[in-house]
């Protein structure tokens, strides 16, 4: 295979068409013959180098020397070529280097001659060629394979198969792909390889047609204010896809502005190479300047004004706040009263200013009094809303001890000052409090007052003087007093002395007494205004002496028949205390003389003694025996007091049987009565239940009395389930129901009301006939109409029956309903009427009339 017969270096859409070598004669350079040639555009194009003090260049694109340069002084050279179009601005950067040749007899410069394609290049006259040695003898044909020719991306690369030129057919991208890698091919007219494939590797030279930019559009940094010059303060970045290992993509920072420029311009610098931006000058004051804000750019070929892409991006520096101005007070004394005895209550606002950041710990206040209050009775809490300091009262003061207090209070922020920065004297402050006198209540002393006497003391007795102090000296007030608390109510004080004297005996086994100690609460009110008052408990501890008799203990005990041993324990009772209690003597009364004569008693101790059965036997029942019991004060008392001992049959545990033992033992009278009133009050509810149920059920029969005829369809009797007549009946003659063959067979009303009732199951007994009634009365008239009711009712049960009475009991002396208008016997009984009574009883008159057949 052949080799590239000519190299090309396209820029940006213009070819530049160059020899293998250029001869440059003597020691300077002459004519350099490069031409740039547009590439189909027909706008004007202005050239510039990028080294214009050595090399010039033309309007037609031709580079010449512009010095003698020494072979030593250019070891190798890089030029920058810029086109600029003139009607559209648009520019296009190119690189060129030079390098001497290694003649000796004269000097060389070749530029870079391989197989090199810049980027965004779509120029058919850039054509590098392949040929075979073969081409000579026959004809050929050349094809090339590969990523950009017949492969994804498809017809970037073309070749003219008799030629063997290779063209770009598309604009290339070096950020997409960098380089190709192609294969050519040579066959012949039938297909047949005449030469072993080539590869050709084609490397996408970088242009810098992309811009650098930051990654972030705006950058936000802080430094504390007072830093000194070198303090780091933040970090821009920004990237280029341009090739790094260029100057396409070597970026260079500066800082374009700075604002607002106080205290100087140049407060902070960058790193050109790293993006670091730190400060260069003292004065950082956030209390000035509390933000700053700077454009900085990034610019590629290396910073280069004339040919690199830049770009800018937005600093705001923010300058954080240090403790460097402490608290000043707005005053140098502040004033405020307060009343005596007022705890918990704001006296005194003290306001200061900060020139620091607020709500933050180098402006938030602690205030500290540093004077003036020995006792502590004053604190000074911080306002957070404010910032005020708020001088409060925690202990209460007295007016009568100190009129006035003069504080010395301090303000500090809650972080130290930065260094180098001393408070100043507005730092601190006084602070006046007037204390304001107020009416204040008497109080006793003591309190309680404790008083010891014995008990019994008689009415009209003096007891104490119970007075009250009045705490406001400079006040003339008069105290008077009154009784608050007495329970037993014994005690009466002066209204003016506070002499305190009895009104009733003193007890100390009253109930209002717990452990001898009696409680009684007094007032004392002042003559101020508002009037003040006090109040003051005397305590009375009572000496007990011997006033209470003893009683025996337990009252009631049960004893068997038969003491076989059975004995009791008792002891006594005594409201007095020790010596005047026990050990207590027991004795038998000697009346009556059963008593000695069936019991004993026997001491035990000091406190108990047992009382048994004398004799063997004694009778069931219960049995109170008098018992003298005497204490042992100083005045011994005695009292005879009852035992009630039960003696009872027993079991083998001795334990009592009889029924009686339950009452005796388990209920007392008091329970038996209680219970016996229950009993008594359950039966009176019952018996009211059921006269209120028979009255119920009177008001629901008298209710269906009231029904009219015509709107009852069922022409039924009444039925009444009661004994008698009942309270509505009294003035209704019974005798009807007993003789019913004295109803008057005339007597004949309209139907009234009746029941259809259903026929008995269970056979008519037969009751005794009664006399006659003289009048039938209202029932006999009922019965008659019921009677011709059913009579002529076809619908009614083919039986003789008209009403179905429930009585309670055995049953009425009455006879049967069925013999009504017939005699008892029915032997002569003529029963041909039935026939006029209706078919239905005509099978009556059948089965009793007629023949004995």
């Amino acid at each position: 295979m052949s080799h590239l017969s000519a190299v090309y270096v396209c820029v940006r859409g213009f070819l530049c068409e160059h020899a293998d070598e250029i001869n440059i004669t003597h020691t300077y350079f002459g004519l350099l013959r490069m031409r740039f040639v547009n590439c189909g555009r027909g706008g004007l194009v202005r050239f510039e180098c990028s080294n214009p003090s050595d090399f010039r260049i033309e309007a037609d694109g031709v580079v010449y020397a512009a010095r003698s340069i020494q072979h030593s002084t250019l070891p190798a050279l890089l030029l920058l070529i810029k086109a600029s179009d003139t009607a559209t601005q648009q520019q296009w950067v190119t690189q060129v280097m030079l390098t001497p040749s290694t003649h000796s007899s004269q000097q060389y410069i070749h530029l870079v001659r391989l197989k090199f394609c810049f980027e965004a290049f779509i120029n058919k006259s850039f054509q590098p060629q392949i040929r075979s040695d073969h081409d000579k003898n026959r004809s050929l044909r050349y094809s090339v394979t590969g990523p950009g020719a017949d492969q994804p991306p498809t017809g970037i690369f073309i070749i003219d198969p008799i030629s063997g030129e290779l063209s770009v057919n598309k604009p290339l991208d070096r950020e997409h792909i960098s380089n190709f890698h192609l294969r050519a091919h040579a066959v012949d007219l039938n297909g047949n390889q005449v030469e072993n494939p080539i590869d050709i590797v084609i490397n996408v030279i970088d242009m810098n047609d992309n811009r650098p930019e930051f990654t972030h559009q705006i950058w936000n940094g802080t430094v504390p204010e007072g830093s000194k010059p070198g303090t780091f303060v933040m970090t821009v970045t920004s990237v280029d896809k341009d090739d790094p290992k260029t100057a396409n993509g070597m970026l260079r920072y500066k800082i374009l502005s700075q604002n607002p420029e106080s205290p100087t311009s140049n407060m902070f610098t960058i790193n050109n190479k790293t993006g670091g931006i730190i400060t260069v000058a003292a004065g950082l004051d956030r209390e000035k300047v509390p933000q700053y804000t700077l454009i900085i750019q990034a610019t590629d070929m290396e910073g280069n004004p004339m040919y690199g892409l830049s770009n800018t991006a937005t600093a705001v520096i923010r300058v954080t706040d240090i403790n460097d101005n402490p608290p000043e007070f707005t005053a140098e004394t502040f004033f405020g009263e307060v009343p005596e005895n007022r705890v918990n209550v704001i006296v005194a606002n003290l306001t200061v200013t900060d020139k620091d950041q607020p709500n933050t710990p180098a402006w938030n206040a602690v205030y500290k009094i540093t004077g003036g209050d020995p006792t502590g009775r004053f604190s000074v809490p911080t306002d957070p809303t404010t910032n005020e300091g708020l001088v409060t009262v925690v202990k209460p003061i007295d007016y009568e001890i100190s009129r006035t207090y003069v504080l010395t209070v301090e303000a500090r922020n809650e972080v130290p000052l930065a260094r180098g920065i001393h408070s100043p004297r507005q730092s601190t402050a006084t602070v006046s409090i007037r204390v304001i006198d107020v009416n204040e209540s008497p109080y006793f002393e003591p309190n309680p007052k404790l008083v010891k006497l014995e008990e019994g003391m008689m009415p009209e007795s003096s007891l104490t003087t119970f007075t009250a102090q009045d705490p406001d000296r400079f006040m003339q007030q008069t105290i008077r007093y009154s009784k608050l608390s007495d329970p037993a109510n014994w005690l009466r004080i002066d209204p003016n002395t506070g002499r305190i004297t009895t009104i009733a005996i003193l007890d100390r086994e009253s109930p209002f007494v717990k452990n001898s100690l009696y409680n009684a609460t007094f007032l004392a009110s002042d003559s101020g205004v508002p009037p003040a008052s006090g109040t003051g408990t005397l305590q009375i501890y009572l000496l007990d002496i011997n006033d209470n008799a003893p009683k025996v203990f337990p009252q009631e005990a049960e004893i068997c028949e038969k003491p076989e041993p059975n004995a009791i324990n008792i002891t006594a009772l005594d409201g007095d205390l020790n010596p005047n209690a026990g050990p207590f003597a027991f004795e038998l009364a000697h009346r009556p003389p059963d008593v000695r004569r069936n019991w004993t008693i026997t001491r035990i101790s000091g406190d108990y003694a047992q009382m048994s059965l004398k004799i063997s036997f004694l009778e069931t029942g219960i049995y109170e025996i008098p018992i003298i019991i005497t204490d042992s004060g100083n005045l011994p008392m005695s009292n005879t007091s009852y035992l009630r001992i039960k003696v009872c049959q027993c079991d083998i545990n001795g334990d009592c049987t009889d029924q009686q033992h339950i009452m005796a033992a388990g209920l007392g009278t008091g329970a038996i009565i209680a219970i016996l009133l229950c009993i008594i009050i359950l039966l009176i509810l019952v018996l009211l239940f059921v006269v209120w149920m028979k009255r119920r059920d009177k008001e629901r029969q008298a209710k269906q009395l009231l029904i009219d005829p015509e709107d009852d369809v069922r022409d039924n009797i009444l039925k009444y389930d009661e004994e008698g007549g009942g309270e509505e009946d009294q003035d209704y003659d019974l005798s009807q129901l007993q003789q019913p063959d004295t109803i008057e067979p005339d007597a004949i009303k309209p139907v009234g009301i009746r029941r259809l009732d259903e026929r008995p199951l269970h056979p008519e007994p037969q009751y005794p006939m009664r006399s006659a009634a003289p009048h039938p009365g209202d029932i006999g008239d009922f019965i008659n109409e019921g009677l011709k009711a059913a009579d002529n009712d076809p619908t009614a049960p083919p039986y003789d029956s008209l009403l179905v009475f429930d009585y309670e009991g055995s049953g009425s002396t009455a006879g049967s309903l069925s013999s009504l208008n017939s005699s008892s016997s029915g032997g002569d009984q003529d029963y041909d009427y039935l026939n006029d009574w209706g078919p239905r009883f005509r099978k009556l008159a059948d089965m009793y009339g007629g023949s004995d057949d």
